[in-house]
């Protein structure tokens, strides 16, 4: 998909070249910072499945980087984040401020480019998203601090924060063409648990690889005082003084109680990080279930080997 994304590169500097040059500033920096670009990835992949000629997945595959942006700078300013891929945040450079205002120009930028084709029912997939996403980030920042937060409101938050935007990543093309509108719900579901599976991985790295890896600290989760699978799991099998000093950990973040050094090695050697490893191949085989009923090819192929290379990250 490189000829495709490189299209989208170019959408994104024809789209910033006439904004405000705070916006453009901004947003150029976020983009330009390292991201994977999965999502686009995904809107093209399926696209071309589908066997969609058009380009109106280049656009999609922009809106799509574009929403994820604005969600990873108002991430950073809610959590008070100094760095993000190795390199200083937006909010550190630019303040929190001009950096909100950024997100919401480009969560608004997004509908606005819906609304140009007329494309009202990608654009009532991509606006339940994102409210899905923020309620996400309401019921996170709700827990945020609290260490006895229990496996369910763990998944809920997973899958509004992460998997619903995975999950319209590769159902936007179904909306291309009436040929294909019967595969959108296959097409979501496939996507959240894709999701799933990714949001778990994440957090095995925070505790498994290096801080030059993440592009930011080791046990950053637990720091900032979002409790994770890997915690939640781990909290059951630890003494009652054990899980007061993660507690104190959670709400404070600082590492007063019990070190660094102590909780990897507990988290480590616990069995915690083999489970939510094993968690993530059952959401990964979820996922390439839902692929049976997709048109079969090359396309179908990369989505599977996808869903399997995203379990290898940090390996």
């Amino acid at each position: 998909m490189l000829d495709r994304l490189e299209l989208v590169e170019e959408f994104f500097k024809n789209e910033f070249s006439d904004a405000e040059p705070m916006v453009r500033d901004v947003a150029t920096y976020v983009l330009g910072s390292g991201g994977k670009r999965l999502r686009p990835a995904l809107v093209l992949l399926v696209s071309r499945m589908l066997g969609y000629k058009g380009e109106r997945d280049i656009r999609y595959a922009a809106v799509l980087e574009m929403i994820h942006t604005a969600t990873l700078i108002h991430d950073d300013i809610i959590d008070g984040s100094d760095l993000r891929r190795g390199e200083p945040t937006a909010n550190n450079t630019w303040g929190n401020q001009t950096t909100v205002l950024v997100g919401d120009w480009l969560y608004t930028r997004t509908m606005d480019l819906c609304l140009e084709l007329g494309d009202v029912d990608v654009m009532r997939l991509l606006t339940s998203a994102t409210l899905r996403m923020t309620e996400g980030e309401i019921l996170a920042d709700r827990v945020r601090g609290r260490i006895n937060v229990d496996e369910s409101t763990y998944m809920d938050i997973t899958q509004r924060k992460t998997a619903e935007l995975f999950a319209a990543a590769c159902a936007v093309p179904a909306l291309f063409q009436p040929a294909t509108l019967h595969l959108t719900e296959k097409l979501l579901d496939f996507g959240r648990n894709v999701g799933i599976s990714f949001q778990l991985i994440d957090d095995m790295l925070d505790f498994t690889a290096a801080s030059s890896d993440l592009g930011k600290p080791v046990m950053a989760d637990l720091r900032e005082g979002r409790i994770t699978l890997p915690i939640i799991l781990l909290l059951k099998r630890l003494d009652r003084g054990t899980s007061e000093r993660l507690r104190e950990v959670a709400a404070t973040g600082r590492f007063d109680a019990i070190s660094e050094e102590t909780v990897l090695e507990i988290v480590r050697t616990s069995g915690v990080l083999e489970e939510v490893r094993k968690r993530a191949d059952q959401y990964s085989a979820m996922a390439i279930r839902q692929t049976e009923s997709l048109p079969k090819g090359p396309e179908r192929d990369a989505l599977i080997r996808a869903s399997e290379l995203l379990l290898d990250r940090g390996v």
